[in-house]
């Protein structure tokens, strides 16, 4: 490849033009020291940097672009870095998950209003890569992403720590007595020891490989740690391939078809993923007006088994991942289920890519006659009367025991609430009980923050319970863990049936069966519903009130109902 098949860049539009227009727009450049030539029909590459001091897995993102720079220029194009808003996941309230569709809106319009004609992603932390990846995906530009890479290994006490996981463990361990608060203290300073993103498979771990596996990142980058030369490496070569992107005309839309979805979630099942993915790539899927619903996720799971021995749902952390041969090798175990003739940014197909992996540790990527755990174990898709859109469950990070459970409910309308009740000596729980939280969905809380996971009461701690069954309308984080059933669709705050649950009603669970079942009957259900009224919105004004009216429920990723579908990248119209 590399022969143009563009008789005109977008940059044209604003860089080629005679007259007072082209003047401004090359003038004012050159006031960086920018030549002349760089204004002589070559491709121009934005640079969209997601690097903020607030979100610490992105803090390392500056370095990054120069490195893609140098790619962008010694392949022959002109490279513009620029900002987009940040997310810092361990930092912002009250979520994220708020935020990720303004940020894909300030990417998709920055690219959209400037003179770019192909793009490279810099992203890392949980939500700053769905959201750039749906904001490109609205313009449909060539689009390169290189996330910034996972933190090197935590170690404490000669053992292998690793990013959230074991932050909920250490906490249960204190509450519990058997931990103290100097070495809870202790392990703070050695858990995150480097530069990069959660090094378990949590989120940020999970889109990178999900980028990756849809052919949106270069093939055997998602796992490189975010400190190794080879992170940069990378960095260089994906400056040079946008380039050759751009020149064929090689667009967002041609790599992320419907076959590269399916390709995502087969392997986000074998990688143990998060259940997040589920959410980011439904809303790029309806930014591309891929044909994708829930039911996807179980389905093509179903035949997938888990093979990657990481956290939360095994032992070992993203560094092992990378030298035992990162996600190549564990999409070559599962060949036979994917589609290998898709298209990626090494404009290579999936297969020619696969034919190059290698397998180094059979322990931390098992291989599919040996796998951590067997076929069906991924994310798992419930129906039924308390979740009639929708709820999903991460079987290989849950208990066995669990996995068909009845008990009666407990119900907090709040996680607040919850928070102030879980330590009471006098809470009337046992280890039957199912936990229930509700009004922490979209439009709820408002933001779907990650609070699934609820914290199990103390008394049962001191017990030695170690996991719940646990309902809500909440996310949880990647890194977490435990019988936790998530994105209860319709959410309480739009008068979803978990809005209807009161404390004493009997719930059962039975993952094989694929329902989740509120026990009770239908007139009383109607009656409750009758007497329902619907909270009042957590704002009144700006983007948050907007997103609250706007925002579309869990089975369809959450994105704002107006963004569906991209309107691509138009040549500009006259500024003046």
């Amino acid at each position: 490849m590399g022969t143009t098949k563009n008789t005109e860049l977008r940059s044209t539009g604003w860089f080629g033009q005679e007259g007072k227009l082209g003047f401004i727009h090359r003038s004012w450049l050159k006031n960086q020291g920018t030549p002349h030539e760089m204004f002589d029909g070559r491709p121009v590459i934005g640079i969209a940097n997601s690097w903020s001091d607030l979100t610490p897995c992105n803090a390392h993102l500056r370095r990054v672009a120069e490195h893609v720079k140098r790619g962008v220029y010694r392949a022959g194009g002109y490279p513009l870095e620029f900002p987009t808003m940040s997310l810092g996941e361990t930092i912002m309230r009250p979520s994220t998950m708020l935020f990720r569709n303004l940020m894909s809106m300030d990417v998709e319009e920055t690219l959209r209003a400037n003179p770019i004609d192909g793009v490279v992603l810099l992203a890392g932390c949980d939500k700053t890569t769905p959201a750039q990846l749906m904001g490109a995906a609205s313009v449909d530009l060539p689009t390169i992403m290189v996330t910034g890479g996972p933190m090197l290994s935590g170690r404490w006490q000669g053992k292998a720590i690793g990013s959230g996981t074991d932050v909920w463990r250490f906490s249960e361990e204190v509450r519990a007595g058997k931990m103290s608060g100097t070495d809870f203290t202790a392990a703070e300073a050695c858990m995150s020891r480097s530069q990069g993103h959660c090094m378990t498979m949590g989120t940020a771990s999970t889109m990178a490989c999900i980028t990756e596996a849809l052919g949106l990142a270069p093939s055997g980058s998602a796992a490189i740690p975010a400190t190794d030369a080879r992170r940069f490496t990378v960095a260089e070569h994906a400056g040079q391939q946008i380039v050759d992107l751009v020149r064929d005309d090689l667009r967002f839309s041609q790599i992320a078809t419907r076959a590269a979805f399916e390709n995502a979630i087969r392997a986000n099942a074998a990688i143990g993923g998060s259940t997040n993915a589920v959410l980011h790539l439904l809303a790029l899927a309806g930014r591309l007006e891929v044909p994708l619903e829930l039911e996807d996720f179980d389905r093509l799971a179903r035949d997938v088994p888990t093979l990657v021995n990481l956290m939360p749902s095994g032992q070992y952390l993203m560094e092992d991942f990378y030298y035992a041969g990162g996600l190549p090798a564990v999409m070559r175990q599962i060949d036979h289920l994917l589609n290998q003739d898709v298209i990626t940014v090494d404009q290579h197909s999936l297969a020619e890519n696969l034919a190059r992996a290698e397998h180094w540790n059979a322990d931390v990527i098992r291989p599919a006659t040996d796998p951590l755990l067997p076929a069906g174990t991924g994310t798992a898709v419930l129906r039924g009367n308390l979740c009639p859109s929708g709820a999903v469950v991460k079987q290989s990070a849950a208990s066995p025991d669990l996995m068909r459970h009845r008990g009666r409910a407990l119900v907090f309308d709040s996680i607040e609430e919850y928070d102030e009740a879980v330590d009471d000596p006098s809470l009337e729980v046992d280890a039957s009980t199912v936990l229930v939280v509700r009004y922490a969905g979209p439009s709820g809380y408002p933001g779907m923050p990650e609070i699934g996971n609820l914290a199990l009461p103390r008394k049962l701690l001191e017990q030695g319970v170690t996991d719940m069954v646990r309902i809500s309308d909440a996310r949880m984080s990647g890194t977490s863990y435990g019988t936790v059933i998530l994105h209860a669709a319709p959410e309480a705050a739009v008068g979803g049936p978990i809005s209807l649950v009161r404390t004493g009603d009997w719930i059962e669970l039975d993952v094989p069966a694929r329902t989740l079942t509120l026990d009770v009957d239908e007139a009383e259900l109607d009656r409750r519903r009758a007497a329902w009224s619907p909270p009042r919105p957590a704002a009144e004004r700006g983007y948050v009130r907007m997103y609250i009216d706007h925002v579309q429920q869990a089975d369809r990723g959450c994105d704002l109902d107006f963004l569906l579908g991209g309107s691509g990248a138009p040549v500009p119209r006259r500024p003046f």
